[in-house]
């Protein structure tokens, strides 16, 4: 397996993000799959970087992806309950013919790698009951249940935040 950067806007990558839309989809019975409003700039290094896997015949199987966020300072800033320092995982998603081989955990932790070169204190992320496999690989992980919810579904019940501290870990 090939891992390489690209961008959100990369036709591979929104191959890859159709399909995760259409199994968000299929999971929590709702045809829009992720509402969180994403754009490809949120994902360009220095403040984020989009990773995609390839197979042996140069297929995209596999997707992760963090941007920065930081807690609303203004007014005009929706306070979605973020920290000063936090690097949110996204599109995290190997596609079915690719999974049970470790790739999600390849992924996680460059991106891990990434976020902690960038200065990010923290990483976070969002995922929902119907994700069982994913909450296993975030907790075997490292990572925590968060003191209060975050980001888009931070009021759905169905959704689960998570947490893990970047500084002085390698």
């Amino acid at each position: 397996m090939q891992i390489v950067p690209v961008g959100y806007d990369h036709p591979d990558a929104r191959k890859l993000s159709d399909l995760v839309l259409q199994e968000y989809a299929l999971r929590y019975g709702d045809p829009e799959g992720d509402a969180t409003p994403l754009d490809p700039s949120m994902f360009q290094p220095p403040r984020g970087l989009y990773l995609l896997a390839y197979d042996a015949q140069q297929r995209p199987v596999a997707t992760g992806a963090w941007r920065a966020r930081d807690a609303a300072h203004g007014p005009d800033e929706e306070d979605e309950n973020y920290a000063d320092g936090d690097a949110e995982l996204k599109r995290m998603f190997v596609v079915p013919e690719a999974r049970g081989q470790g790739l999600a955990r390849r992924i996680l932790a460059l991106l891990e790698d990434d976020a902690r070169e960038a200065g990010r204190a923290r990483v976070v992320l969002e995922t929902g009951l119907q994700q069982p496999e994913a909450i296993a690989l975030y907790t075997s992980s490292g990572y925590m249940p968060a003191p209060a919810k975050f980001g888009h579904y931070r009021f759905h019940r169905e959704s689960r935040c998570f947490v893990k501290p970047l500084r002085g870990t390698h």
